[in-house]
């Protein structure tokens, strides 16, 4: 038994890739989400937004 656990570094290293991901997937869900909005209410009524 080590007093570096590569099973820990492992699963330490898949969550970072995790998190860069969800990270880079927020970013450009909020930069082109108005974009998207239009191109679904262009396509299915269900995604149209009101506006007041």
């Amino acid at each position: 038994m080590s007093f570096f656990d590569e099973e820990g570094q492992g699963l330490l290293e898949y969550a970072l890739v995790l998190i860069l991901v969800a990270v880079v997937v927020i970013a450009i869900i909020t930069l082109l989400g108005p974009e998207i909005s239009e191109r679904l209410c262009q396509y299915f009524d269900v995604f149209c937004v009101a506006q007041p």
